[in-house]
């Protein structure tokens, strides 16, 4: 986590304040669930919310001590709540505290990047209902193929968006698991009531079976929808940077008054923002292998996932979050150019209609291969050549024997063959807003 690429609301679920703050919360509600049980006095209970505090400083001196940072904890809340401190994790194991707030945690985080994507699919579907009927190319290996519109463009990376949105959920819930069970999770010497207590309090759901941890399964699950989401943010990014190519310049991110684009060419606008997100992809996508790992711990548990989560967990979370935010502001403010969409739909003569002109001899009785062949000769010509596809199609007798002069001059209307794209659009994004 570094500043540039990070927001404060994320960063602070995985402050050390933050996370001992979770870690009181998860011991005192454990107290309050014991006590109801008649295993603690409910005074103790009462003692620790009443007087339980923790310093960060004073933690990190009995750790360097301890070598173990729940002790440490558990030592300096002690301090403040007394001799009731006894009745505190009684039953409970290291892992019941460490792995519970782990998954609050994460919860946390998937929310705010519920935000994050909420606000990408709002920016994509006010831009794409924008340019619903901008015509624009669309290209297969990056060479022109047949029109389409920026409109529907954005509406397929809106479509991306919401499925990633419902996995997002669904990792949500898949981690959001509480485990309170004790020693290698037998219970043994806690009541299973005091885990579904707490998992209440911290809005999580009991483990159906823990061994001593939270299965990793759920958590390489989690960070590989993270890695999802990461790359539906790449594919977009990319598709801006090739669209702010010079030779293309279809889109183009928001210049800033004032911004600078190189340091010795002052003429610079270069897709910096779309270039960074993709680099930060990357970054997201590093969890996947490392998470993975993690499912493979020996027995009922060892902690050679713990290190790799403590880095993991914050970097993900708070980069892909960045990520998001950063991609909603460049769909906000993206420059279009309907006019340069338009002349380089024009760029090729008509070329991009030859699939309509094939269909059209076939259907008026040309065999396939001779109705390709006659087409892909005139197409051919236009490429080295230039001029006008549409003309040379009409001068040829064998095709104006089958297809008039005229019909092919309407089969060169682009609307002719998006008729389908607004209600295509509507199914996937629901109607334009005022």
């Amino acid at each position: 986590m570094i500043p540039r690429y990070s927001r404060p609301e994320m960063v602070g679920i995985w402050e050390p304040q933050t996370k001992l703050e979770i870690w009181f919360e998860i011991e005192a509600h454990a107290c309050d669930a014991q006590a109801q049980l008649g295993v603690i006095p409910k005074e103790a209970a009462n003692a620790v919310w009443e007087r339980g505090q923790f310093e960060i400083d004073r933690i990190d001196e009995i750790e360097r001590v301890t070598k173990h940072d729940v002790l440490a904890f558990l030592t300096n809340l002690a301090e403040y709540v007394g001799p009731e401190a006894r009745f505190v994790h009684q039953g409970m194991t290291s892992s019941d505290v460490l792995d519970t707030c782990l998954a609050v945690q994460l919860t946390r985080a998937s929310d705010l990047l519920l935000e994050g994507v909420d606000r990408l699919l709002a920016a994509l579907k006010a831009r794409a209902w924008e340019h619903a009927r901008t015509l624009t190319v669309g290209r297969s290996h990056g060479i022109h193929a047949e029109p389409t519109t920026f409109g529907l463009k954005l509406a397929g990376h809106y479509a991306e968006f919401a499925r990633n949105r419902a996995r997002l959920i669904a990792a949500r819930a898949e981690i959001a698991t509480c485990a309170i069970s004790g020693p290698v999770g037998t219970f043994a010497a806690i009541d299973p009531q005091v885990e579904a207590y707490v998992a209440e309090k911290l809005g999580l759901t009991p483990e159906p079976i823990s061994t001593q941890v939270i299965p990793r399964d759920r958590h390489a699950m989690f960070f590989s929808v993270l890695a999802v989401i990461a790359s539906g943010v790449e594919r977009l990014a990319t598709e801006i940077r090739h669209l702010q190519r010079s030779e293309v310049l279809e889109a183009e991110e928001y210049f800033s008054p004032g911004q600078k684009g190189s340091s010795a060419m002052p003429h610079k606008r270069n897709p910096v923002l779309t270039e960074n997100l993709t680099g930060l992809a990357r970054l997201v996508r590093s969890a996947v292998v490392p998470a993975l790992e993690n499912v493979a711990l020996w027995h009922e548990r060892d902690i050679s996932h713990s290190s790799v989560e403590r880095m993991i967990g914050p970097d993900a979370t708070v980069t892909l979050d960045f990520a998001l935010n950063r991609m909603a502001g460049v769909i906000e403010k993206l420059l279009i150019y309907p006019d340069h969409m338009q002349a380089n739909l024009d760029k090729l003569g008509g070329l991009v209609y030859s699939q309509y002109v094939l269909l059209a001899l076939t259907q008026e009785g040309m065999s396939r291969e001779g109705a390709y062949s006659k087409v892909q000769e005139h197409a051919m010509l236009t490429w080295r050549e230039g001029g006008s596809f549409l003309e040379r199609l009409q001068g040829d007798a064998a095709v104006t024997g089958l297809v008039s002069a005229e019909t092919l001059a309407g089969m060169f209307e682009p609307w002719r063959y998006l008729k389908h794209v607004p209600g295509r659009m509507e199914a996937v994004m629901g109607p334009a807003e005022d």
